[in-house]
């Protein structure tokens, strides 16, 4: 019987590994996060995302949470400026999970590919219900209209 090309074999190991790692990965992603987990409306909750955001957040993301000037252009480094988390950001544009995951795992984490940012994973900084807390005061900053709609966004990624 004819053996296949070792190129062939480490290329269907490589193959393999990639897919485990994948299966694995997804294991963890939002492990500590369930649906309806932010408390936007919660005052006690969002208290306590108000002290963390300010301890953790802020000095990146801003004290209003109106993000780095210029969010959008990358920076010398090739790294993108700390983005704002008010209406005028992109994170009501993420489902509850993703932000949860965005923030637990970090966004190199998240996309991959060497992908290079100046968050740090929040995994082993904060706990899931310090998590929750954050993105609830987050939330909770944002008009009643930018809420809805991503009220709206979290319901179409649950069907």
């Amino acid at each position: 019987m004819k053996r296949p090309h070792p190129v062939l074999m480490a290329l269907i190991v490589t193959a393999i590994a990639v897919a485990a790692a994948g299966v694995l990965f997804q294991d963890r992603i939002s492990d500590g996060f369930r649906a309806n987990s932010l408390r936007p409306d919660d005052p006690r909750t969002v208290a306590l995302g108000g002290e963390i955001y300010r301890r953790e957040c802020a000095a990146c993301h801003g004290e209003k949470l109106e993000g780095q000037p210029a969010w959008r252009q990358r920076l010398a480094n090739g790294r993108l400026p700390a983005p704002p988390h008010d209406e005028t950001g992109h994170t009501w544009h993420h489902s509850d999970g993703q932000l949860f995951d965005l923030t637990k795992y970090g966004p190199a984490v998240l996309a991959g590919g060497g992908y290079q940012s100046d968050m740090p994973a929040y995994e082993d900084i904060l706990g899931d219900d310090e998590i929750i807390a954050v993105l609830s005061f987050i939330k909770s900053r944002w008009p009643r209209a930018v809420r809805n709609r991503h009220d709206r966004l979290n319901a179409q990624e649950a069907r």
